[in-house]
């Protein structure tokens, strides 16, 4: 039933897909969800493959066809991760208070930084798919790109992080999975993306392009662990966009 449950959780929050809630959560579930993560978001990885495809059957700008992908995601994940990324960016800018940070990203409206985080975040996106969608095997690569981007929840979630408030998302989630369970995700991953590599013909280059994922995630958790305590759901949101964009941009100069 673990299994089970963790699938539904994983998919229920990170897709827009129905599913039937899952009949239990807690650490170990939330956990084993994060892992599943990649898998568990296969149907928006076909959506953004198919509309690559149709894209290019039609004759769209590559530019338009990389702009419907993110259009086709948000809809797909009904925002969460976009909103994610833009409460991070106001609660990281909006006091040195760690307490009015985490009222901000629980409350407040969309802010300069969190409007800024999000055009410039989309913006990269945009502009890695742009060039990954001219090529023959760009269709499959931008789905697998997709689904690998769902990497950095487990990587975000890995024992030892904090949770910044006692409420929330997080709470579950933050250091929920083992260190062994998301080494074994990202080497499932690092070869899930030198399979991307060798289909763009620069394997290397979508590796270096992981390794930057990591670092980035890494980063990200070490600023909010010591500016807001630990991490919320809103972290987890930011760091799957940017790894997205980092993704993208890496399957770009290959």
């Amino acid at each position: 039933m673990t299994v089970r449950d963790a699938w539904l959780l994983a998919t229920g929050t990170l897709t827009a897909v129905r599913f039937p809630p899952p009949g239990r959560v807690d650490r170990q579930v939330a956990g084993l969800a994060m892992v599943l993560a990649p898998l568990a978001v296969l149907p928006l990885g076909f959506a953004a493959a198919a509309v690559v495809l149709v894209g290019g059957w039609i004759g769209l700008p590559p530019l338009a066809t990389a702009y419907v992908v993110l259009v086709a995601l948000a809809l797909g994940t009904r925002a969460f991760h976009w909103d994610g990324l833009a409460d991070t960016a106001d609660g990281l800018t909006a006091s040195y208070s760690p307490a009015r940070s985490l009222e901000v990203m629980r409350t407040g409206p969309v802010g300069p930084a969190g409007v800024v985080a999000v055009v410039l975040v989309a913006g990269l996106q945009a502009a890695g798919l742009a060039a990954v969608v001219r090529h023959d095997h760009g269709w499959w690569v931008v789905g697998l790109l997709v689904c690998v981007s769902r990497l950095s929840l487990a990587l975000a979630c890995v024992r030892g992080v904090p949770a910044a408030r006692a409420d929330g998302l997080g709470v579950n989630h933050a250091g929920s999975v083992p260190v062994a369970a998301a080494v074994a995700s990202l080497l499932v991953c690092g070869v899930a993306v030198g399979l991307a590599g060798h289909g763009l013909g620069s394997v290397w280059t979508l590796l270096a392009g992981l390794v930057v994922v990591v670092g980035v995630v890494l980063a990200l958790l070490l600023r909010c662990v010591r500016r807001l305590g630990g991490i919320t759901g809103d972290v987890l949101g930011a760091a799957v966009e940017v790894s997205f964009a980092v993704l993208v941009l890496a399957a770009a100069s290959a």
